[in-house]
């Protein structure tokens, strides 16, 4: 899957990347979805070895344009890990408090603790992306935010914060599809809104916008992946196999016990 990381100082331009590319797996769906639920095995098992090791802080970025699969990518990636050592954090507008202090004071606050797992569903990238297409800052303000960002990532990585972050890609029509299914699907209707129509017609500003962001925020301690998402199935086996990877290179090993329990027998 290092064909998806973006190294640092990478000029990315996204009509370059497949979004129904495979990488170097050679096999179909079915083929997939087995080594994913595998995979998934794995997972719950070294998220359990992060949470019991209580060591380690792990930061997990999904962005992606609207219909791209953040909620999906979390429901079927994350399926079987513990909820005691994993939290999602969602940020959607920001409240008035919220805008009352800078940018990141909302985003330092939903960082990982040591032995846990958190999931950003949009993240601080919000602040690059719809304030620029949307003109509700000026460029000098989001511009500078480049920075400023990779150096709060830098402060959470060098405190122990592993940090993985995933731009999940689709093309427009993967989108009309997506968009247009929930507006058919009763049960699905509640996550459709007209804005997403709106949000639609800005599709080039937005690549330009994510175009940025790889290309100025992907660093060696708080890598980009630009994960092909138009097939679902291998969006998802493609971030667990990064994710796993990555847990796995952390090296960790179950704590001992903290009294000594040597003689103890259960009558």
């Amino acid at each position: 899957m290092k064909k998806f990381l973006v190294k640092p100082e990478t000029k990315v331009k996204l009509s370059k990347y497949d979004p129904n590319d495979k990488g170097d797996f050679k096999g179909d769906k079915e083929e997939g979805l087995a080594k994913l639920e595998k995979l998934n095995g794995k997972l719950e098992s070294l998220q359990e070895l992060l949470y019991a090791e209580h060591k380690h802080k792990v930061l997990i970025v999904l962005q992606a344009m609207d219909a791209g699969g953040k909620d999906g990518t979390i429901r079927r990636v994350f399926d079987s890990v513990n909820p005691a050592g994993v939290r999602v954090a969602a940020f959607k507008a920001p409240t008035a408090e919220e805008l009352d202090h800078d940018y990141l004071w909302r985003i330092h606050k939903q960082v990982p603790g040591k032995g846990e797992m958190v999931i950003f569903n949009r993240s601080h990238y919000e602040d690059v992306l719809v304030v620029r297409v949307h003109n509700y800052v000026q460029p000098e303000v989001w511009k500078q935010r480049f920075d400023q960002i990779n150096e709060f990532e830098r402060a959470l990585a060098e405190n122990g914060t592993t940090i993985l972050k995933f731009y999940l890609h689709i093309d427009m029509d993967e989108q009309k599809e997506r968009l247009q299914a929930r507006l058919d699907d009763p049960t699905k209707r509640w996550k459709f809104r007209l804005g997403d129509l709106e949000e639609r017609k800005l599709w080039p500003q937005y690549m330009e916008a994510f175009e940025d962001v790889l290309s100025k925020t992907s660093t060696e301690y708080a890598p980009w992946y630009v994960i092909p998402a138009n097939r679902k199935w291998f969006r998802d086996l493609a971030i667990s196999t990064i994710l796993v990877d990555t847990l796995e290179g952390l090296k960790m090993n179950y704590p001992e016990s903290e009294e000594n329990l040597d003689g103890v027998m259960i009558e």
